[in-house]
């Protein structure tokens, strides 16, 4: 069985003119991958992710708890490194944890601690989300932390809330420290 192509569009073969210069740029790279950071823009995001999970790590010590999950630090290098992208925004990074915590609690009461649970927690967080319009990957792995460590609710829970705030202030803060970089967030809501 063969697949028959659609035969590219007249437009898309032909050059675009000077003053569309912009948008058939973006045609032309849109399948590259992004531009290298420059070296002050890699120093900044790299120190500020660095800074906000040391600071979780601290008050992890202070409070004798971790607070530094994995998901945690994947939410820092989004809101530091892509702080224009839906997934780095406020609303995706704190209710988005918010919803992998409760359908990780959820799984980890219905089926127990388990990878099958865990999977399966994992896909019903990226569907709630998508519901949600609260776009984040991290939070899929918040569900499977829980359900496969099982951590207390009523430390853990406040304790990430927390972290994702500080997550979102970092950025904000972060953001308007270097002048050239992009404004976090690009919407709170």
């Amino acid at each position: 069985m063969s697949t028959v192509l659609p035969s590219p569009s007249p437009s898309a073969a032909t050059p675009a003119p000077a003053s569309a210069a912009g948008p058939a740029r973006r045609r032309i790279t849109a399948g590259r991958a992004p531009a290298r950071p420059t070296t002050a823009a890699a120093f900044h995001s790299i120190s500020a992710v660095t800074a906000v999970l040391l600071g979780l790590v601290g008050i992890g010590a202070l409070l004798h708890e971790p607070v530094l999950i994995p998901p945690l630090a994947a939410s820092a290098a989004l809101v530091h490194s892509a702080p224009t992208l839906p997934l780095a925004q406020p609303r995706g990074v704190v209710v988005g944890h918010l919803l992998g915590t409760a359908v990780g609690y959820g799984a980890l009461a219905a089926a127990g601690s388990s990878a099958w649970a865990a999977a399966v927690a994992a896909g019903v967080t990226l569907a709630l989300l998508m519901a949600a319009r609260t776009p984040h990957s991290p939070a899929c792995a918040t569900s499977v932390v829980i359900v496969l460590q099982s951590p207390a609710p009523a430390r853990f829970v406040p304790l990430l809330f927390g972290a994702t705030v500080l997550l979102v202030l970092t950025g904000y803060a972060a953001s308007r420290i270097r002048r050239k970089a992009p404004r976090y967030p690009a919407y709170w809501w």
